[in-house]
């Protein structure tokens, strides 16, 4: 593993989890300057500092903080995001991160983690999920987390029922989401509406 010299996010209200999972980075081979917060009200003036950041989180802090989270991602794209899971998640939630870390992995498996986040071949990870997509499911997406049914997507853009669910059940095959909550949330963090419009 090269030396990798990065600045670390951690938004984790527990003391002990905190010092653990830093611990763990401090053990393996990363050059890292860490940084601990408690909530989300403290990161976006870190993130002004250092856009450039990896940001390990639980994946609850960041549902309770949807809106905040999408103006996070949506401003800094530069900045990595990774689910601290130390407890069982909706993998519809984890999916909206770029990468997991889990409470039994090692020091080394952590560095690997944050290495491969920065030696991807695409410079922009955020837009991975939007490649999954053509743009007709995009559409589809787009009236699915407006409350429309099938039939009322069909009416929209012009085409059968059967189609339209069709164009349904592949957005949940590619996207591994079911629900219509999970989906919106989806459409929101990868930036095909606003969180305003599905108010």
């Amino acid at each position: 593993m090269r030396k990798l010299r990065t600045n670390i996010i951690v938004v984790e209200s527990s003391y002990i989890l905190y010092q653990g999972l830093k611990k763990a980075i401090q053990t393996s081979d990363l050059l890292t300057e860490i940084y601990h917060i408690y909530d989300f009200s403290e990161i976006e003036k870190l993130l002004r500092k250092t856009p450039e950041s990896i940001v390990i989180t639980n994946p609850s802090v960041a549902q309770f903080n949807s809106k905040e989270f999408q103006n996070l991602r949506k401003f800094y794209t530069d900045t990595r995001w990774i689910a601290f899971a130390y407890q069982l998640f909706d993998d519809q939630l984890l999916s909206l991160f770029n990468s997991v870390i889990n409470i039994n992995d090692t020091p080394e498996k952590i560095g690997e983690i944050i290495e491969n986040l920065f030696s991807s071949d695409d410079a922009n990870i955020n837009n991975n999920n939007e490649k999954l997509l053509s743009e007709r499911e995009i559409e589809v997406l787009k009236h699915l987390a407006l409350g429309l049914s099938s039939k009322e997507i069909a009416d929209k853009l012009n085409i059968s029922t059967n189609t339209a669910t069709t164009h349904r059940k592949n957005i949940s095959q590619k996207t591994g989401i079911k629900s219509v909550s999970g989906l919106t949330i989806y459409a929101v963090v990868n930036k095909h509406i606003t969180l305003e419009s599905t108010i």
